[in-house]
């Protein structure tokens, strides 16, 4: 029988740990992926999403670990929803912490114990690897990756209000069991934008999320994300969440300059270009020159709240959740 401790630098997690691995068309990789799996990891669930390659009955055919429970998909629902249901079954186990990883061998069982760290040190609530931290991690990285991550990044600041961390579609992650109870898995992505939405409902509960410097590693394997299908639902799942985002924090929930400046900023700044427009064009039918007061009409107001909006992001960006959460949740069970 696996002894079920996970060692961190003198300290021990015993029974604490559950790794969760959506396998889609991961070929032999993720029996080398769940064979690399810490001694001290309490129970994998390998989630079959309606693999055709029948990766579930490969792993249950030659795996002979204990840990290991294959869970299986009757229809294909994309990585989110493999490891929702992973999730769901980590819940049931009562595990402390639950970890996510991918079963096509980019990223190393081994470093299981670095990216629980925070957690079981009460810094984070939620952590995620980080591709991008060490230059020589970059250079092993295909350049069309290293650009489409840094383009995602940015994105994914302004959406989920994180502007502390990179690489928001790692799938390397991590997460306390507090947190996970609280988060509405039914309304998360199921798809490739899974990773991302997660940031998002984490924010939603003020959770501390916290990147862990961990490379990747690249061989010839096949990729399931095709670019071209998922840069529409990319590009409106980030203005849908950052709408939604700014509404629960600063209106919703929260009342404070920032919420003004987020009004009045885009406000100013749609009603001066509106307005600039149609005096351009009216110049233009008659032939005559804009006056410098419409000039200033317009100018001042675009100006004005490019200001403002700059001022609420300022805000937003210092109002990243830098408390845990799982303790507070801990702390208010004392009593049940």
């Amino acid at each position: 029988m696996v002894e079920n401790t996970v060692s961190l630098g003198g300290e021990s997690a015993k029974g604490a740990v559950v790794v969760i691995i959506p396998c889609y068309r991961t070929g032999e990789k993720v029996l080398e992926v769940i064979a690399a799996v810490p001694a001290g990891v309490g129970r994998i669930y390998c989630i079959d999403d309606a693999c055709p390659e029948m990766i579930g009955d490969r792993i249950e055919e030659l795996v002979r670990d204990e840990r290991v429970k294959v869970l299986r998909h009757s229809e294909n629902q994309g990585v989110g929803g493999a490891t929702i249901t992973g999730y769901k079954a980590a819940i049931s186990d009562s595990a402390k912490i639950v970890v996510k990883l991918d079963g096509d061998g980019q990223m190393d069982p081994k470093d299981i114990g670095r990216i629980i760290h925070p957690i079981l040190k009460g810094k984070a609530d939620y952590t995620k690897g980080n591709r991008f931290f060490r230059l020589e991690d970059l250079r092993q990285m295909p350049a069309i990756r290293v650009f489409g991550n840094a383009i995602l990044s940015f994105m994914a600041k302004l959406s989920t209000g994180y502007w502390n961390v990179f690489d928001p579609t790692n799938g390397f992650t991590a997460i306390h069991l507090n947190v996970l109870k609280e988060l509405p898995l039914a309304n998360l992505d199921r798809r490739f934008f899974f990773e991302t939405d997660m940031l998002f409902r984490l924010n939603t509960v003020r959770a501390v999320v916290q990147d862990v410097p961990l490379p990747a590693r690249y061989d010839n394997e096949h990729s399931n994300l095709n670019i071209r299908g998922v840069i529409w639902p990319f590009l409106t799942g980030h203005l849908k969440n950052m709408l939604k985002r700014i509404f629960y924090n600063y209106y919703l929930r929260n009342f404070n300059l920032a919420t003004i400046e987020f009004l009045l900023g885009p406000t100013l700044i749609v009603f001066g270009t509106v307005f600039g427009l149609n005096a351009w064009f009216t110049s233009a039918e008659a032939g005559t020159r804009t006056p410098a007061g419409t000039v200033m009409l317009v100018t001042l107001p675009i100006i004005l709240g490019f200001q403002l909006l700059l001022a609420a992001l300022n805000y937003d960006i210092s109002n990243v959740p830098t408390r845990p959460l799982h303790s507070e949740l801990a702390d208010a069970d004392i009593l049940k």
